[in-house]
């Protein structure tokens, strides 16, 4: 399969492309000191005045924003230092062996993530990459993937890369800084699309997604099955539009469901479907329960 066959290399790549396309030079000959990047799925990541201030009187060559973890967030990258020499590092799921799953998803140990918006100092970038013979020295994740995501038959590959966050660790000097959640709405999953779609999040008038006050900054945690692992099956999900996620503090869906309009839930509720075809959860109100359908 052709078409499937591609290598993404991670966003680290981000580096060594800037450098061997010319872009670092050319934006350092037009005087630009300073580079905001982000994840382009990341609704919440805008030019904060505020954040670029601190960072230039900063004097720090790089800097990470990060937010506290929370449940929907266990399984992302940590904030960690290192225990050899004490600087900051990122630490990717993918990079965690085994054995110590549960310690990276404890999110009272390992209490901040990286959001991956990132403040750059762009004359210390290309110091340090002309120090490393072009590129950052970034560790490979290794990634069991398969070839088709949509057939988990397909001839299974490692997909190797590199993440941009990562970079903290080749910068002396580089910090980290608290930042509120409304910094931060990805889209990464159907779970997070689903989260994003419903009523706990609202378009701000300067175009900003972000979490409505009720949330109290912690966004609802979504479970969706397999099935809806893709877009065009999470629209068969929610044909009339998402349910209220407003006061809902976690939702999982178990087999192949579809949500009538005007379906409400509220703190923690499970559905589920055992049979093999979809089944309608009728409009109305879901609190605290598990519904079998």
């Amino acid at each position: 399969k052709p078409d499937c066959e591609w290598c993404p290399p991670g966003h680290g790549d981000l580096y060594p492309a800037m450098l061997g396309s010319g872009t670092l030079e050319a934006l350092l000959a037009k005087g630009y000191k300073f580079m905001f990047v982000s994840n382009s799925d990341n609704l919440g990541a805008t030019m904060d005045l505020k954040l670029l201030t601190w960072f230039a009187e900063s004097a720090a060559p790089f800097a990470m924003e990060c937010a506290a973890r929370t449940d929907a967030d266990k399984k992302g990258g940590h904030l960690a230092k290192s225990a050899a020499t004490g600087d900051l590092l990122l630490r990717e799921s993918a990079q965690c062996p085994e054995a110590e799953e549960g310690d990276f998803q404890d999110v009272a140990k390992f209490k901040y993530f990286n959001t991956n918006n990132l403040w750059v100092n762009l004359e210390a970038l290309k110091k340090t990459m002309d120090e490393n013979e072009g590129v950052l020295p970034l560790p490979v994740i290794k990634n069991g993937k398969t070839v088709d995501p949509r057939d988990k038959k397909s001839t299974k590959v490692l997909q190797l890369e590199t993440a941009m966050g990562a970079a903290i660790a080749s910068f002396s000097g580089a910090q980290a800084i608290l930042i509120p959640r409304t910094r931060f709405a990805p889209v990464k999953t159907t779970n997070d699309m689903l989260a994003l779609m419903s009523d706990a999040y609202e378009i701000t008038r300067d175009h900003r997604m972000v979490l409505k006050g009720e949330r109290g900054g912690v966004p609802p945690t979504v479970k969706l099955d397999g099935a809806y692992k893709f877009v065009d099956a999470l629209k068969t999900l929610v044909p009339n539009g998402p349910p209220s996620l407003l006061h809902c503090s976690k939702l999982t869906v178990e087999g192949k469901v579809v949500f009538a309009k005007g379906v409400t839930f509220k703190g923690a509720v499970k559905v589920a479907n055992a049979g093999p075809e979809p089944k309608t959860l009728k409009a109305g109100t879901y609190q605290d329960q598990t519904v079998e359908l």
